[in-house]
Protein backbone atom coordinates (compact mmCIF):
# COMPACT_ATOMS: atom_id res chain seq x y z
CA UNK A 1 0.00 0.00 0.00
CA UNK A 2 1.75 3.25 -1.02
CA UNK A 3 1.93 5.69 2.31
CA UNK A 4 -0.02 8.43 0.40
CA UNK A 5 -3.38 6.74 0.53
CA UNK A 6 -5.26 6.37 3.54
CA UNK A 7 -3.50 5.60 7.18
CA UNK A 8 -4.13 2.26 8.42
CA UNK A 9 -2.92 2.19 12.37
CA UNK A 10 -1.53 -1.08 13.33
CA UNK A 11 -1.12 -1.86 16.95
CA UNK A 12 1.16 -4.01 18.42
CA UNK A 13 -0.48 -4.89 22.14
CA UNK A 14 2.39 -6.28 24.77
CA UNK A 15 1.66 -7.89 28.13
CA UNK A 16 -1.57 -6.94 29.11
CA UNK A 17 -2.97 -5.82 26.22
CA UNK A 18 -4.51 -8.33 24.24
CA UNK A 19 -7.42 -7.07 22.32
CA UNK A 20 -8.70 -3.04 21.22
CA UNK A 21 -11.88 -2.59 22.76
CA UNK A 22 -14.45 -0.70 20.67
CA UNK A 23 -13.46 -1.62 17.24
CA UNK A 24 -16.59 -1.67 14.60
CA UNK A 25 -16.67 -4.57 11.95
CA UNK A 26 -14.09 -6.45 14.16
CA UNK A 27 -13.06 -9.94 12.72
CA UNK A 28 -9.97 -12.14 14.06
CA UNK A 29 -8.01 -12.97 10.20
CA UNK A 30 -4.76 -15.22 9.62
CA UNK A 31 -2.02 -13.58 8.02
CA UNK A 32 0.81 -15.99 5.97
CA UNK A 33 3.81 -15.11 5.63
CA UNK A 34 7.09 -16.37 4.18
CA UNK A 35 8.78 -15.57 7.28
CA UNK A 36 6.23 -18.25 9.69
CA UNK A 37 3.11 -17.71 11.68
CA UNK A 38 2.71 -14.44 13.40
CA UNK A 39 2.07 -14.13 17.54
CA UNK A 40 -1.92 -14.90 16.62
CA UNK A 41 -4.14 -13.78 13.92
CA UNK A 42 -5.03 -10.39 13.61
CA UNK A 43 -7.58 -8.23 14.35
CA UNK A 44 -9.29 -5.79 11.84
CA UNK A 45 -11.75 -3.02 12.14
CA UNK A 46 -12.60 0.69 12.41
CA UNK A 47 -12.18 2.82 15.31
CA UNK A 48 -14.48 5.86 14.68
CA UNK A 49 -14.34 5.51 10.98
CA UNK A 50 -10.21 4.80 11.63
CA UNK A 51 -8.84 1.58 10.15
CA UNK A 52 -6.95 -0.03 12.35
CA UNK A 53 -5.08 -3.57 12.72
CA UNK A 54 -3.93 -5.14 15.86
CA UNK A 55 -2.02 -8.08 16.90
CA UNK A 56 -1.49 -9.55 20.01
CA UNK A 57 2.51 -9.33 20.74
CA UNK A 58 2.78 -12.29 22.72
CA UNK A 59 -0.62 -14.14 21.15
CA UNK A 60 -3.86 -14.24 22.84
CA UNK A 61 -3.24 -16.09 26.60
CA UNK A 62 0.82 -14.91 26.39
CA UNK A 63 2.12 -18.16 25.27
CA UNK A 64 5.23 -16.74 23.05
CA UNK A 65 8.19 -15.40 25.08
CA UNK A 66 10.36 -12.27 24.33
CA UNK A 67 13.08 -14.30 22.78
CA UNK A 68 10.77 -16.97 20.68
CA UNK A 69 8.83 -13.92 19.41
CA UNK A 70 8.59 -14.34 15.17
CA UNK A 71 9.15 -10.51 14.81
CA UNK A 72 9.82 -11.00 10.91
CA UNK A 73 6.21 -12.92 10.46
CA UNK A 74 4.58 -10.21 13.06
CA UNK A 75 5.84 -6.79 11.30
CA UNK A 76 5.13 -8.74 7.61
CA UNK A 77 1.70 -9.59 8.57
CA UNK A 78 1.13 -5.69 9.53
CA UNK A 79 2.57 -4.65 6.40
CA UNK A 80 0.56 -6.98 4.34
CA UNK A 81 -2.65 -5.91 5.93
CA UNK A 82 -1.86 -2.43 4.59
CA UNK A 83 -0.72 -0.69 8.14
CA UNK A 84 0.81 2.83 7.20
CA UNK A 85 2.22 3.65 11.13
CA UNK A 86 2.75 1.09 13.87
CA UNK A 87 1.96 1.67 17.74
CA UNK A 88 3.70 -0.72 19.49
CA UNK A 89 2.53 -0.93 23.14
CA UNK A 90 5.26 -2.41 25.18
CA UNK A 91 5.91 -3.17 29.04
CA UNK A 92 8.83 -2.14 30.48
CA UNK A 93 10.41 -1.84 34.07
CA UNK A 94 11.92 1.66 34.64
CA UNK A 95 16.00 2.33 35.40
CA UNK A 96 15.04 6.09 36.60
CA UNK A 97 13.39 6.76 40.12
CA UNK A 98 10.93 9.88 38.49
CA UNK A 99 9.89 7.38 36.32
CA UNK A 100 7.25 5.26 38.86
CA UNK A 101 5.16 2.15 38.17
CA UNK A 102 2.14 3.45 35.88
CA UNK A 103 4.05 6.11 34.14
CA UNK A 104 4.51 5.70 30.34
CA UNK A 105 7.46 6.81 28.20
CA UNK A 106 6.73 7.50 24.65
CA UNK A 107 10.49 6.36 23.43
CA UNK A 108 12.36 8.07 21.31
CA UNK A 109 16.08 6.14 21.63
CA UNK A 110 16.93 2.54 21.83
CA UNK A 111 20.23 0.54 22.99
CA UNK A 112 19.83 -2.98 21.51
CA UNK A 113 21.19 -5.59 24.04
CA UNK A 114 18.83 -8.54 21.86
CA UNK A 115 21.32 -11.55 20.88
CA UNK A 116 19.39 -14.34 19.97
CA UNK A 117 17.32 -12.74 16.88
CA UNK A 118 17.13 -12.24 13.20
CA UNK A 119 17.25 -8.90 12.91
CA UNK A 120 16.59 -8.03 9.43
CA UNK A 121 14.15 -9.00 6.51
CA UNK A 122 16.90 -8.58 3.87
CA UNK A 123 19.53 -11.56 3.64
CA UNK A 124 21.92 -13.08 1.08
CA UNK A 125 21.12 -12.58 -2.25
CA UNK A 126 19.28 -8.64 -1.10
CA UNK A 127 21.27 -6.29 1.29
CA UNK A 128 20.26 -3.18 2.38
CA UNK A 129 21.37 -0.85 5.31
CA UNK A 130 18.42 1.25 6.48
CA UNK A 131 18.91 4.34 8.64
CA UNK A 132 18.39 3.86 12.54
CA UNK A 133 19.47 7.47 13.91
CA UNK A 134 16.22 8.65 14.79
CA UNK A 135 14.40 4.64 15.70
CA UNK A 136 11.25 5.88 16.04
CA UNK A 137 8.61 8.54 14.29
CA UNK A 138 8.97 12.06 15.88
CA UNK A 139 5.16 12.61 14.16
CA UNK A 140 3.80 9.65 15.48
CA UNK A 141 4.92 10.02 18.93
CA UNK A 142 4.37 13.93 19.20
CA UNK A 143 1.14 12.97 18.05
CA UNK A 144 0.89 10.48 21.26
CA UNK A 145 2.33 13.52 23.44
CA UNK A 146 -0.41 15.56 23.03
CA UNK A 147 -3.15 12.51 23.10
CA UNK A 148 -1.48 11.68 26.85
CA UNK A 149 -1.97 15.15 27.71
CA UNK A 150 -5.52 15.62 27.15
CA UNK A 151 -6.22 12.09 28.36
CA UNK A 152 -3.96 13.39 32.18
CA UNK A 153 -2.16 10.61 31.79
CA UNK A 154 1.40 10.61 33.40
CA UNK A 155 3.47 10.44 30.71
CA UNK A 156 7.67 11.51 29.56
CA UNK A 157 8.06 12.26 26.05
CA UNK A 158 11.61 10.93 24.98
CA UNK A 159 13.49 8.27 26.89
CA UNK A 160 16.04 5.41 25.75
CA UNK A 161 14.79 2.07 25.83
CA UNK A 162 16.96 -0.56 27.00
CA UNK A 163 15.97 -3.70 24.84
CA UNK A 164 17.55 -7.03 26.92
CA UNK A 165 17.27 -10.68 25.51
CA UNK A 166 15.12 -12.40 28.40
CA UNK A 167 12.89 -14.06 29.12
CA UNK A 168 14.77 -13.67 32.37
CA UNK A 169 14.96 -10.25 34.08
CA UNK A 170 17.68 -8.59 35.10
CA UNK A 171 20.35 -9.07 37.37
CA UNK A 172 21.35 -6.24 39.80
CA UNK A 173 24.83 -5.42 38.60
CA UNK A 174 23.11 -5.36 34.80
CA UNK A 175 20.37 -3.03 35.63
CA UNK A 176 22.89 -0.95 37.38
CA UNK A 177 24.92 -0.81 34.43
CA UNK A 178 22.11 0.12 32.42
CA UNK A 179 21.22 3.14 34.64
CA UNK A 180 24.50 4.05 34.36
CA UNK A 181 24.26 4.67 30.78
CA UNK A 182 21.77 6.54 31.29
CA UNK A 183 18.32 4.43 30.10
CA UNK A 184 15.06 5.14 31.15
CA UNK A 185 13.62 1.68 30.81
CA UNK A 186 14.29 -1.72 30.67
CA UNK A 187 12.17 -4.34 28.12
CA UNK A 188 12.54 -6.93 25.87
CA UNK A 189 10.64 -6.66 22.99
CA UNK A 190 11.01 -3.63 20.55
CA UNK A 191 13.91 -4.63 19.24
CA UNK A 192 13.88 -5.83 16.56
CA UNK A 193 10.62 -4.62 15.67
CA UNK A 194 11.57 -1.28 15.39
CA UNK A 195 14.62 -1.76 13.06
CA UNK A 196 11.59 -4.52 11.16
CA UNK A 197 8.97 -1.72 11.08
CA UNK A 198 11.75 1.31 9.65
CA UNK A 199 12.45 -1.52 6.93
CA UNK A 200 9.10 -1.89 5.50
CA UNK A 201 8.94 1.80 5.43
CA UNK A 202 6.06 1.97 8.51
CA UNK A 203 5.70 4.73 11.29
CA UNK A 204 7.08 3.09 14.36
CA UNK A 205 6.31 5.03 17.85
CA UNK A 206 6.45 3.26 21.41
CA UNK A 207 4.21 3.73 24.42
CA UNK A 208 6.65 1.97 27.28
CA UNK A 209 4.14 1.23 30.20
CA UNK A 210 6.21 1.03 33.24
CA UNK A 211 5.50 -1.32 35.70
CA UNK A 212 8.07 -2.10 38.07
CA UNK A 213 11.31 -0.41 38.96
CA UNK A 214 13.88 -3.49 37.74
CA UNK A 215 15.92 -5.08 40.46
CA UNK A 216 17.86 -2.02 41.00
CA UNK A 217 15.68 0.18 43.76
CA UNK A 218 16.18 -1.27 47.28
CA UNK A 219 12.57 -0.40 48.43
CA UNK A 220 11.34 -2.10 45.34
CA UNK A 221 13.57 -5.12 46.01
CA UNK A 222 13.55 -8.09 42.83
CA UNK A 223 10.93 -8.12 40.04
CA UNK A 224 8.40 -10.70 40.76
CA UNK A 225 5.64 -11.32 37.70
CA UNK A 226 2.78 -11.33 40.65
CA UNK A 227 3.83 -7.41 41.19
CA UNK A 228 3.93 -6.60 37.55
CA UNK A 229 0.25 -8.18 36.53
CA UNK A 230 -1.04 -5.75 39.25
CA UNK A 231 0.35 -2.87 37.27
CA UNK A 232 -0.38 -4.38 34.08
CA UNK A 233 -3.96 -4.21 34.49
CA UNK A 234 -4.39 -0.16 35.30
CA UNK A 235 -1.80 0.45 32.41
CA UNK A 236 -3.41 -1.85 30.11
CA UNK A 237 -6.79 0.42 30.13
CA UNK A 238 -4.97 3.68 30.01
CA UNK A 239 -2.78 2.46 26.91
CA UNK A 240 -6.25 1.64 25.13
CA UNK A 241 -7.37 4.61 26.21
CA UNK A 242 -4.31 6.51 24.30
CA UNK A 243 -4.89 4.67 21.25
CA UNK A 244 -8.78 5.56 21.24
CA UNK A 245 -7.37 9.14 21.71
CA UNK A 246 -4.91 9.04 18.87
CA UNK A 247 -6.35 7.84 16.04
CA UNK A 248 -8.36 10.92 14.91
CA UNK A 249 -4.93 12.68 14.72
CA UNK A 250 -3.52 9.95 12.67
CA UNK A 251 -5.79 10.06 10.54
CA UNK A 252 -5.61 13.35 9.35
CA UNK A 253 -1.83 12.42 7.86
CA UNK A 254 -1.90 14.13 4.66
CA UNK A 255 0.97 12.50 1.85
CA UNK A 256 3.81 10.47 2.96
CA UNK A 257 5.38 11.06 6.82
CA UNK A 258 7.47 13.96 6.88
CA UNK A 259 10.27 12.24 8.62
CA UNK A 260 10.95 10.49 5.94
CA UNK A 261 9.43 6.67 7.23
CA UNK A 262 7.83 5.81 4.32
CA UNK A 263 10.85 6.27 2.47
CA UNK A 264 13.32 4.51 4.42
CA UNK A 265 14.47 2.38 1.37
CA UNK A 266 15.22 5.00 -1.00
CA UNK A 267 18.63 4.71 -1.17
CA UNK A 268 19.25 1.60 1.02
CA UNK A 269 19.67 -1.24 -1.07
CA UNK A 270 23.01 -1.79 -2.19
CA UNK A 271 23.20 -4.96 -4.33
CA UNK A 272 23.86 -5.03 -7.51
CA UNK A 273 20.96 -5.66 -10.07
CA UNK A 274 22.78 -8.73 -11.32
CA UNK A 275 23.23 -9.89 -7.53
CA UNK A 276 20.07 -9.98 -7.17
CA UNK A 277 18.61 -13.24 -5.54
CA UNK A 278 15.19 -13.60 -7.31
CA UNK A 279 13.79 -15.07 -4.88
CA UNK A 280 14.61 -13.08 -1.69
CA UNK A 281 13.17 -10.46 -4.09
CA UNK A 282 9.96 -12.15 -4.73
CA UNK A 283 9.33 -13.26 -0.83
CA UNK A 284 9.97 -9.06 0.06
CA UNK A 285 7.43 -7.66 -2.83
CA UNK A 286 5.25 -6.21 0.14
CA UNK A 287 8.34 -4.56 2.02
CA UNK A 288 10.03 -3.55 -1.14
CA UNK A 289 7.61 -3.63 -4.13
CA UNK A 290 7.72 0.65 -3.82
CA UNK A 291 11.55 0.66 -4.55
CA UNK A 292 11.53 -2.74 -7.25
CA UNK A 293 9.01 -0.73 -9.39
CA UNK A 294 11.81 0.89 -10.57
CA UNK A 295 13.94 -2.40 -11.44
CA UNK A 296 11.61 -3.56 -13.98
Amino acid sequence: MSAHQEPIIGVIGGSGVYEIEGLEGAIWQRVETPFGDPSDELLFGRLNGQKMVFLPRHGRGHKVSPTDLNYRANVYAMKLAGCTEILSVSACGSLKEELAPGTFVLVDQFIDRSFARVKSFFQPGLVAHVSMAEPTCGRLTSHLAEAAQKAGLKFKQGGTYLVMEGPQFSTRAESELYRSWGCDVIGMTNMPEAKLAREAEMCYATVAMVTDYDCWHDDHGSVTVDQIVKVLIANADNGRSLVKAVAPALHARKGACEKGCHHALDHAIITAPHARDPQVVADLKPIIGRIAESWT
